[in-house]
């Protein structure tokens, strides 16, 4: 058997597969986040690894026949750690866009992306580090290594600070081309190679789980753990998008629109990404918005009823966007504004409006914004011909049918989409343990195709157009 840890923002997801790659079981423990000045998004690292001991709890199947781990989780977050490995400061998240003043700034120096092939977000990593030197010059200078949070559960499994090169792509300090860090971007920010993890591939051995945490965990001592992956990316290895031209959709916190690519095709002007892929000699384009199921849950916040209640009140059927137009900005907007300071609101209402119309727009704010992320990767060389849903949005026939219209393309869902980044790390683990090559990674079988309607699909586009000239 295979365990896949996904360290998520909301929570922790473990999935255990067999040796043919079914899905045993899955547990999940929830985490929080705290926001203790607008715009700002943190959590404390030993929340992480009790959240893991309880997803790991929530299993029933005995763990004595684990072979292999893999790790996969939220990107860009900056776990600092002093010179015996403890925790400076809260984590500062992949949403936080309290950095935009010094991620402006990295990115007005050429070298940045010319060496990363990425736009300096606010959100990545480095531009994190500069602010702690400007407003906690103390716990900067005390800082001597910084780990991605999936990585800092390893040094607790493993005693060892390792990352892969899909997430280690997020930081701003990496040259994906070449697969290493870049030692001129780490001087340009005041680090050094030193205070970086060592770098693998995220189906290579990346440490073994050491005895006492493989007591307390009641796991075998000594299980390799992979290299793992950033949660888009082990998300694609769970839906078997490995090659050029496959694609996925993830509706989980964030949005993504993830294109499997042969080869780095960087397009910084459009605002994607263009990482490592979880592979060896493999990359990826993507597609990024910071809000996407957390608007439905925001929204569901705020009416006072659960998400699949609200959901139960729509018509089924996707039909063409209505008249409340709603912006999903939560936490700023990466693809394709880049603009951390961007913020959500309704427009169009009337004293007509109802809860079940605003929930619509709410759904319909999301699909556009995802539909403007598609746009932008086939500007940038990328794209795809249909894409695998993933994520806990998935489960919404309302919302994949909306993403047909929207995108043009064929949306297609998979059993198991909400385990997908679990799912992936799990199959990781199994690569890492056994030495099976990417042949071993089949696409998942599809239970339901959601086809774009040649008489909506206008509709969807006049619609994107409209929400752009509001937002102009």
């Amino acid at each position: 058997m295979f365990l896949g840890i996904d360290l998520g923002t909301s929570g922790v997801k473990v999935v255990l597969i067999d040796d043919t790659q079914r899905i045993i079981q899955t547990g999940h423990a929830s985490l929080t986040v705290q926001n203790p000045h607008p715009g700002w998004s943190e959590q404390d690292p030993a929340a992480w690894i009790e959240a893991t001991r309880c997803a790991i709890r929530d299993l029933d199947s005995p763990l004595d026949k684990v072979a292999g781990i893999g790790l996969s989780g939220q990107m860009h977050g900056a776990v600092c750690l002093d010179q015996s490995d403890n925790v400076l400061r809260p984590a500062i998240l992949w949403n936080d866009g309290r950095a935009a003043d010094e991620a402006a700034a990295l990115d007005a120096d050429p070298a940045f992306r010319a060496i990363t092939g990425n736009i300096v977000f606010a959100g990545f990593t480095a531009p994190k580090l500069v602010w702690m030197r400007k407003h906690e010059p103390d716990l900067f200078a005390r800082t001597r290594r910084v780990l991605l949070p999936k990585d800092y559960l390893r040094l607790w499994l493993t005693g060892e600070a390792i990352s892969d090169m899909s997430d280690a792509s997020g930081t701003a300090w990496f040259d994906p081309a070449k697969r290493d860090w870049s030692d001129q971007l780490l001087a340009a920010t005041g680090m050094e190679r030193t205070m970086m993890p060592v770098l693998a591939e995220g189906s290579e051995l990346a440490g073994c789980l050491r005895p006492e945490t493989a007591a307390e965990l009641g796991l075998p001592k000594g299980i390799p753990i992979a290299g793992g992956a950033g949660d888009n990316a082990a998300t694609a290895i769970g839906a078997g998008i490995t090659s050029a031209g496959s694609g996925l959709i993830s509706l989980g916190t964030s949005g993504v629109i993830f294109a499997a690519t042969d080869r780095f095709l960087p397009a910084p002007e459009t605002a994607v990404h263009a990482f490592c892929h979880a592979l060896p000699g493999r990359w990826h384009q993507m597609g990024v918005m910071l809000s996407a199921a957390a608007c439905l849950d925001w929204w569901a916040g705020i009416t006072g009823a659960s998400p699949a209640e609200l959901l139960s009140r729509l018509d089924p059927a996707p039909g063409r966007p209505g008249p409340i137009m709603f912006w999903p900005y939560l936490s700023g907007e990466r693809t394709p504004l880049n603009n951390p300071l961007q913020r959500a609101g309704f427009t169009g209402m009337s004293t007509g409006s109802d809860r079940a119309q605003m929930t619509r727009a709410v759904l319909e704010g999301v699909t556009l914004a995802l539909a403007e992320n598609m746009e932008a990767l086939r500007a940038g060389g990328g794209g795809a011909d249909s894409l695998i849903a993933m994520g806990g949005g998935a489960r919404s026939d309302l919302w994949l049918a909306m993403l047909a219209q929207a995108t043009g393309i064929s949306i297609m869902r998979p059993a198991g989409a909400e385990t997908g980044a679990g799912f992936g790390a799990a199959r990781l683990g199994l690569m890492a343990a056994t030495g099976a090559g990417e042949s071993a990674l089949t696409t998942p079988e599809i239970s339901d195709v959601f086809e774009p309607d040649p008489e909506l699909v206008p509709a969807w586009s006049e619609s994107l157009q409209r929400l752009r000239q509001q937002r102009a």
